[in-house]
């Protein structure tokens, strides 16, 4: 079994040294560079350019530079999308957002982690869980969302939250760790 299909089936991986993985991420990397280097009244190059990096996007995106990401095609983003500066998604896993997402700057999506293990963890080894986002949320300005963690339709998260956990549909949720706070 490849690193790439160990990862894709949730299980611990080497990225360090599979030639398959390092060119997919170095590719992505290279088109973040490209698109953060775009002047911001280039708006056509700059959708083409994002366009080329995202698996898929939906009517009405718009990401602001800087944008960084690992791999970039397992970044799914509905219609209506928004992301002011500074987004980070580490994406080995997939990233599914939905349509009417709001995500304010310096916000960071993670689906990599690695062991707790400290033989494991020194080896450089990871795993990756996916992360979904719902439909009409809101995600406050330097929101961290860890691996595996999904958030429901309606949904805000405040400011400075930490999303350890899933977040139900509805609510309104925040701190660090992330906590449910009301319903909407």
């Amino acid at each position: 079994m490849t690193e790439k299909e160990k990862r894709d089936l949730g299980q611990i991986y080497n990225p360090n040294y599979d030639e398959e993985l390092i060119n997919e991420m170095l590719k992505a990397k290279d088109l973040c560079y490209e698109y953060n280097n775009l002047k911001p009244s280039e708006t056509e190059r700059r959708k083409e350019t994002i366009s080329k990096i995202l698996g898929k996007v939906g009517k009405d995106f718009h990401i602001e530079q800087p944008f960084l990401c690992d791999y970039g095609y397992n970044i799914s983003v509905g219609d209506n999308f928004y992301a002011n500066h500074g987004l980070i998604i580490l994406d080995a896993a997939e990233v599914e957002i939905g349509d009417n997402v709001f995500i304010a700057p310096n916000c960071n999506i993670y689906t990599a982690s690695h062991p707790i293990d400290i033989v494991q963890r020194n080896k450089g080894l990871e795993y990756a869980k996916k992360v979904k986002i719902g439909n009409n949320v809101w995600i406050g300005g330097n929101v961290t969302i860890l691996p595996g963690v999904t958030i429901g339709d309606n949904s805000t998260i405040g400011a400075g939250s930490v999303v350890t956990k899933d977040i139900p549909s509805n609510i309104v949720a925040y701190g660090n760790p992330c906590r449910v706070e009301k319903n909407i």
